[in-house]
């Protein structure tokens, strides 16, 4: 199995709805996308799925030391000799790679988040630095199209987080600020106990006007001569901001159900949005 395989494979695997959106690039520019993708899971894996904090704090330095032996041509695994190849096409910077596993080493320190602003250095790190590393694959001619990566990293993560709200409770971690949950009458006991109330329901409103105004902002970014080379961030858009508007529908109710959208449809609002940003080409060259 080659290096590019075993990271298909993995993306592949997880079901994510990024996997939808790499399909369509180029093939460099795929393996190389799929390749950072590849990494992000392995040190979120790490993170989630050994269950001794130590040995999960081993595992992310090990892999501190593979992207420093990636980027000196030393990788030893495929994930890391996949990245080793794409930085001969691409200009991917090594401090985001260790700013990355920065973000995950909180998760294992950090369960509670005093306000948005400890939230959003977290979601920095996990989410907009892997924007901005996609943003140099998928290519950029105005530097304003990074401000539109950072964005659209921020609506994406804090997409997941209102998703995921069970999930990560059911692993002793809440995600939503304490100093709001505590404005809108939410406990923490509440939320390790799955419960699903009003309260719960009115706070998660709030962070999903939060996340849709970054969705807005990231697309007002966007330089028109830059929608061509990311419109792979564009499918990503659509895809998370389609799932975000289901949870809505379903008022919220996150307790009682995960809501993701079927591959069928994540390939659906995939072609729908290359066929509009071809036209869109088309129209404005």
């Amino acid at each position: 199995m080659t290096p590019q395989q075993y990271c298909r494979d993995k993306a592949a695997k997880s079901g994510s709805s990024f996997y939808y959106s790499f399909l369509f690039l180029p093939t460099k520019k795929r393996d190389a996308i799929m390749a950072l993708y590849a990494f992000c899971r392995e040190v979120d894996d790490a993170v989630d799925e050994i269950s001794d904090p130590l040995v999960a704090a081993q595992t992310l330095a090990w892999w501190r030391q593979e992207i420093s032996n990636t980027f000196n041509g030393q990788a030893t695994h495929p994930v890391g000799k996949a990245l080793a190849d794409a930085l001969q096409d691409f200009d991917l910077h090594e401090e985001y790679f260790h700013e990355i596993i920065d973000g995950m080493e909180m998760d294992l320190t950090q369960h509670r988040y005093p306000a948005y602003k400890n939230l959003a250095l977290y979601c920095h790190r996990v989410a907009s630095v892997v924007g901005l590393l996609s943003a140099q694959i998928f290519g950029f001619s105005d530097r304003q199209t990074l401000k539109f990566a950072e964005k659209l990293g921020l609506a994406f993560q804090l997409t997941n987080i209102i998703r995921d709200v069970r999930e990560d409770a059911e692993r002793g971690r809440i995600y939503l600020p304490l100093d709001e949950m505590q404005q809108f009458g939410v406990s923490e006991q509440s939320i390790l106990a799955l419960q699903q109330t009003d309260e719960l329901t009115a706070l998660l409103q709030f962070q999903a006007k939060r996340a849709e105004q970054y969705y807005q902002e990231a697309m007002q970014l966007l330089p028109p001569q830059d929608r061509h080379h990311q419109c792979t961030a564009l499918i990503m858009a659509e895809i998370y901001r389609t799932t975000l508007q289901e949870i809505s529908r379903d008022n919220f109710q996150v307790m009682k159900q995960r809501i993701s959208l079927t591959p069928i449809r994540k390939l659906w609002l995939a072609w729908r949005t290359l066929r509009r940003e071809k036209k869109l080409a088309k129209s404005h060259p």
